[in-house]
């Protein structure tokens, strides 16, 4: 399941609760790089770099296909910014904690 998947499943059941939503998440980015590194044996690597409004920035696994021959920027560029959008995640999920917690 995706994450646009899972969002409509959350609105579907009516779950109402303070969370972080896709759309804050996908919001909260202002900048995306991609760094491209090929190695000394031919295989393409790619992180995306995300920046986020208040300057944060963040990097995931990197994209890698086994084989040069397979390697397809526009793919690995999506992979590169996907897995590093997984790191963002557990980062506003505490920063929403903490907010929660200073509320009370």
């Amino acid at each position: 399941m995706n994450d646009k998947a899972i969002e409509q499943e959350i609105q579907a059941n009516g779950l109402t609760a303070p969370r972080v939503s896709f759309a804050e998440l996908q919001a909260s980015i202002s900048h995306t790089e991609i760094v491209k590194h090929v190695s000394p044996s031919g295989q393409v690597l790619r992180w995306a770099v995300l920046t986020t409004v208040n300057g944060f920035a963040v990097t995931g696994r990197p994209s890698a296909s086994a084989s040069s021959a397979n390697d397809n920027a526009e793919i690995g560029e999506k992979i590169a910014i996907e897995n590093a959008t997984q790191e963002l995640w557990p980062l506003m999920g505490y920063a929403l904690k903490q907010q929660l917690h200073e509320a009370k």
